[in-house]
């Protein structure tokens, strides 16, 4: 018996020594919830109620069906070869001769220089989507244009503090080459407590706007959530942004599901020479929190944008779906709503308004079409109260 309770110490000892490793290695990520100024700040927001952050249209999740099957993998939801990539750091050399060029970079992360001002949304270079280094979903590929070879960066925006689009190693080191950030409603405190000066940091409500050179920076709204990790969730704000220079116009969706803001954005800030929309890691068990490629092609044509360049797919793995799905569905969707797509390599730098040829580079492989799995968002957070999408035919 006093063997077995010796044992059972060595056990407890080594579940301790696990948890404090775990805690000692995801602590930094983690980030700081928002407390005095910050805190009060959100509760100025026409958008926080109680004790959070709120969408005007509630969101439905099956959490047992949907949430936790990411943990599973299926042929085909990762590559089973290199993905192509390019490496656009001799191009940064010249400016765009248009004015505007994007270089999309994986997932949501991407570089914009337009109308003279050099703009990084929501930089992921690590390795993992995670608080943790050696555990969560990893990339497919390594960062196609290293952090060091961008050109000059003016000024980083974030959309929101999930991992896939707030990494605190990429804002730390994009802070140490100068940069001004903008990002939603509660966010500056991650940044403070990771060493960012609060007078490099603009936080932004729905609608509110900053400026940046000659480049006007425009939160706008959208339909998701927020967190890191922590008891306490969606203490920070979800966004998009409408990007307004005196000669470009770009909108950023952020992650969003399907609601009735995007009309007015393009009403009040549009047309726009090109859309960014997420279109990726979509699940029919949860389709309040992500647009999918058919809703995404609706969504450009509502906020009234030009070229349509996907995002949010193409370099984790964080849903159910052929990883080149994504695109795929898109182009359909493009095809029967005349809509212009571009869909660059990762690390391509396009200047859209040229209207560029860029060939397929993602291989040809089964995926599920819009009638084998639909992604329809609700209006109220019911099921049965669906929003209508164009059907093609």
């Amino acid at each position: 018996m006093k063997r077995f309770f010796r044992y059972l110490g060595y056990l407890a000892a080594l579940l301790l020594a696990f948890l404090a490793f775990v805690a000692i290695t995801a602590w930094p990520n983690i980030g700081t919830l928002p407390k005095g100024e910050f805190l009060a700040r959100n509760e100025q927001s026409p958008e926080w109620h109680g004790d959070q952050f709120q969408n005007p249209q509630p969101m439905f999740s099956n959490l047992r069906g949907g949430i936790l099957q990411i943990f599973e993998s299926k042929p085909g939801e990762e590559p089973d070869r290199p993905v192509p990539t390019v490496d656009s750091s001799a191009v940064y050399k010249t400016p765009p001769a248009t004015g505007l060029r994007v270089t999309w970079f994986g997932h949501s992360s991407m570089l914009l220089e337009i109308d003279g001002v050099n703009v990084v949304v929501d930089p992921f270079w690590s390795e993992r989507t995670s608080p943790f280094g050696w555990l969560g979903p990893k990339r497919w590929y390594p960062p196609p244009v290293p952090m060091d070879h961008l050109p000059r960066v003016d000024v980083v925006v974030i959309s929101h503090d999930h991992y896939d689009h707030l990494d605190r190693a990429s804002v730390q080191a994009l802070y140490e080459r100068g940069a001004r950030f903008i990002v939603p409603l509660g966010i500056a405190s991650h940044l403070v407590g990771w060493g960012i000066p609060n007078d490099r940091i603009t936080q932004l409500d729905w609608w509110q706007e900053a400026r940046v050179g000659a480049l006007t920076i425009v939160s706008t709204p959208s339909r998701h959530a927020s967190g890191r990790l922590s008891a306490r969730s969606d203490q920070t704000l979800w966004t998009g942004y409408a990007l307004v220079g005196p000669h470009h116009r770009v909108f950023y969706s952020g992650d969003t599901g399907l609601n009735d803001s995007f009309p007015d954005v393009g009403e009040k800030y549009g047309p726009f020479d090109v859309s960014f929309i997420e279109a990726g890691q979509y699940d029919a068990q949860w389709p309040d929190w992500h647009l999918g490629p058919e809703q995404a092609v609706l969504v450009h044509q509502e906020v009234r944008a030009r070229t349509l360049i996907p995002v949010h797919w193409g370099l984790v793995k964080l849903a159910h779906h052929a990883w080149t799905e994504p695109p795929e569905r898109i182009l359909a969707a493009a095809r029967c709503a005349h809509v212009d797509v571009l869909i660059p390599e990762p690390g391509q730098a396009v200047e859209p308004t040229t209207h560029p040829v860029v060939p397929r580079w993602w291989p040809a492989q089964p995926w599920s079409t819009r009638e084998q799995t639909p992604i329809i968002a609700s209006k109220d957070g019911e099921p049965n109260h669906p929003y209508t999408v164009p059907a093609c035919h």
